[in-house]
């Protein structure tokens, strides 16, 4: 559940009158996320500048698509593998 505040700008973020925002914002993320070391911004900047573009241009949006599902993939298999290695102990 997201806070009240967060999921109105994600609701607005889905507009189509917002695209002039997200697309902006997502090169910005995506060129932020070049600078990972830097102690203010990283590399988890790229999915959210991806994300974001992806709604607005058709070329992006099954690669990008996929990579998530990928990366959800892979976070799941991480976690439980998180949790056999801890109930061992």
């Amino acid at each position: 559940m997201l806070p009240a505040s967060l999921g109105r700008a994600l609701y607005w973020l889905h507009d189509p009158k917002a695209r002039y925002v997200r697309i902006p914002v997502g090169i910005l993320f995506i060129v932020s996320s070049l600078f990972w070391f830097l102690p203010v911004v990283g590399l988890e900047f790229l999915p959210f500048g991806l994300l974001l573009i992806a709604q607005d241009v058709p070329v992006l949006r099954a690669p990008v698509g996929k990579g998530m599902l990928r990366l959800l993939d892979w976070l799941e298999r991480v976690g439980d593998w998180w949790k056999k290695r801890r109930s061992r102990r």
